[in-house]
């Protein structure tokens, strides 16, 4: 693999090599959403979360404007396609009766949500039935077939892209389980088959067809009269089908933070064993941070994004260099002359692939040396044949003999050890618990180790302990406050949540921001409760004694000098920040000419994380002023 020159000085994230680059430019995702517009899903009722009555159509428009919003911050270069069919009116590229693609000006038929295709589609309810009309596509006596021309409509616009370096999906809401129940005899059957095998050709051509179906209050959909042979379900998949069905349609109506997440490709790597023997491997991100997008400057005439070019001057001519400038080595009182190209050679320590080493017993792995998430592999026999076969082979083995495997992996800015711990099937009465796989741990170096070190402030006593009592009062106090059924899926960052609710105010022109709530904060509600404050207090007394002063009793100096220089600080930064005008600074575009330091002062007088590249402090400043806006307009741009 070669590498560009340019990219040898850039920093750490910005890597070709490294992971989360590799993420970003990862295989696209190209969705075609099916939204059956007949009359029963104008008819059809359920009762919402506020217990009002909603039709499916508004359901189904409502899944997909929450799904686009997200996507267009999560994975804003996704593209994506709305196509109706059992319509009035018909609008295709195929010119194809009862189907009619949604789209807005200045965009095709399949590309990038935009915020005009999301502010136009969010009121698409109040003019459907005047621009587009709902009728029945499929009629007895008739040859046109709505479904079948949705799903060709579909394929064509998927033909977009390859298939090895983009997803495509249809995703199909409809709460009519029997399409052709009206047609009767040879026309049903002659119809029910060119649909199958419109949608088996689409299948083929590696489009995935998901459904997506809306249950009646009295009468659940039949998924096995029709949609089981188009979607090919069979055996325990068709009897979990409804169920899971219904968590998805949820999850697409939830917030950001309970959204349908699709299995993504980081990246293709391979893994060498011995003799030349390699195989194939995809890997897969099971946990990363979540962090707001990059600031994007924009020109303040035309809201364009503005690109940054860098050129060289000679020092002696003036003339504009033509080449890269060279850098040198001082050696012997020489300097030795180093082209670009020759300092990314020197500097390439391996291609970014798996070396296999050896193995070692699982109880050499420690729970310390899993320095950050781990990385989940996973083998494909799309370049290599026969990947999946060596993997599973060396998957039982190392599974049978409790081992795991030590491989040398890096890119061109960190090569390190790594143990591929080897991870079998685990399968339950509803499913699959854990897919087979190996996790990658990322091995830490020698002084990434530290041992801990105890240190008492007297050597001659010995180490506190918990008397019976204190162990009572504090394991009452942990029952009396147990968080039921936790997870951290169930609370979201507020402060990204406030941040992307004013760039979509900002973006769909709403006049209101959206109320965020804070789930992070303690429940004082929960936590004023009798048996709990009871519980506080007897632990309390049982731990500290009846006369301990909470104020006084700052601990150990040491605490008690850190304390003082927070606050120390804390009132430096306030004094500071105080004698600058920061909202003006924010409208004027002024606080990229403040210094780190500058910059930190505010952040420090409001308790705000001071972590980061500068860019990312401003970022941080502009978001708590609620002036976002000004120069993160990359979505409305």
């Amino acid at each position: 693999m070669e590498l560009d020159p340019d990219d040898i000085f850039k920093d750490d994230e910005d890597d070709p090599d490294s992971e989360f680059y590799q993420q970003r430019e990862s295989s696209k995702e190209f969705v075609v959403y099916l939204v059956d517009a007949s009359p029963k899903m104008f008819s059809s009722t359920c009762p919402s979360e506020d217990g009002k009555e909603e039709t499916h159509f508004h359901i189904a428009i409502s899944c997909i404007a929450q799904s686009l919003k997200t996507q267009i911050i999560n994975r804003s270069y996704d593209e994506v396609a709305i196509c109706f069919f059992n319509t009035r009116e018909k609008k295709n590229l195929q010119d194809l009766n009862g189907a009619f693609v949604f789209n807005v000006a200045e965009r095709e038929y399949l590309d990038r949500p935009t915020a005009r295709l999301i502010k136009d589609f969010d009121g698409i309810e109040e003019s459907f039935t005047k621009d587009i009309g709902s009728q029945y596509g499929i009629v007895s006596g008739s040859r046109e077939n709505s479904l079948y021309n949705s799903l060709w409509i579909a394929q064509a616009l998927l033909r977009k892209g390859s298939a090895k370096t983009a997803d495509k999906r249809i995703l199909l809401f409809t709460n009519e389980d029997d399409p052709f129940g009206s047609i009767k005899g040879v026309a049903k059957a002659d119809m029910t088959r060119t649909t199958l095998q419109r949608a088996k050709d689409a299948q083929d051509l590696g489009i995935s067809i998901e459904l997506l179906p809306l249950s009646q209050s009295d009468e659940e959909f039949n998924v096995s009269l029709f949609y089981s042979d188009l979607i090919g379900l069979e055996g325990d998949e068709l009897a979990q089908f409804m169920p899971s069905a219904g968590q998805k349609l949820q999850d697409m109506k939830d917030q950001l933070r309970k959204r349908m997440f699709t299995k993504r490709i980081v990246r293709r790597i391979t893994l060498s064993i011995a003799n030349g023997l390699s195989i194939e491997l995809n890997t897969y991100a099971l946990i990363r941070p979540t962090l707001p997008g990059a600031i994007t400057w924009l020109d303040s005439v035309t809201n364009r994004p503005l690109k940054t070019e860098r050129s060289f001057i000679c020092a002696d001519t003036g003339a504009l260099m033509q080449e890269p400038a060279k850098r040198y080595q001082p050696y012997k009182n020489d300097s030795i002359m180093l082209s670009v190209e020759e300092l990314s050679e020197i500097k390439r320590v391996s291609t970014g692939h798996l070396h296999l080493l050896g193995f070692k017993p699982l109880s050499c792995l420690k729970d310390y040396h899993n320095l950050r998430p781990s990385t989940f592999i996973f083998p494909s026999d799309k370049e290599v044949i026969g990947s999946t076969c060596i993997f599973i082979a060396l998957l039982r083995s190392m599974v049978n003999l409790k081992r795991f495997a030590v491989a040398f992996y890096g890119s061109s800015s960190r090569p390190q050890l790594v143990a591929l711990v080897a991870q079998d099937e685990i399968i339950s009465a509803g499913g699959q618990v854990e897919p087979p796989g190996m996790h990658m741990i990322y091995l830490p170096y020698s002084d990434d180790v530290r041992h801990v070190e105890e240190i008492h402030s007297d050597t001659n006593a010995g180490a506190p302990r918990a008397t019976d009592d204190h162990i009572k009062k504090a394991a009452a106090l942990i029952k009396r406050i147990d968080l039921k059924d936790f997870s951290v899926f169930q609370f979201a960052n507020p402060g990204l949540q406030r941040h992307y609710a004013v760039l979509q105010a900002l973006a769909l022109d709403e006049d209101d921001i959206p109320e965020i709530n804070d789930e992070t904060l303690p429940d004082e509600e929960g936590m004023a409760r009798p048996g709990v404050v009871k519980a506080v207090e007897e632990f309390k007394l049982s731990v500290y004694g009846e006369n301990y002063d909470e104020e006084s009793d700052m601990g150990n100096g040491k605490a008690s000098d850190a304390s003082k220089k927070r606050k120390t600080a804390a009132e430096n930064a306030a004094k500071e920040s105080a004698s600058y005008s920061w909202p003006d600074l924010a409208d004027n575009g002024q606080l990229k000419d403040l210094t780190v330091t500058e910059l930190k002062y505010y952040l420090t007088a409001h308790n705000l994380p001071v972590t980061g590249k500068k860019e990312v402090l401003i970022s941080r400043i502009l978001t708590h002023l609620g002036k976002s806006c000004i120069v993160m307009m990359s979505i409305s741009a």
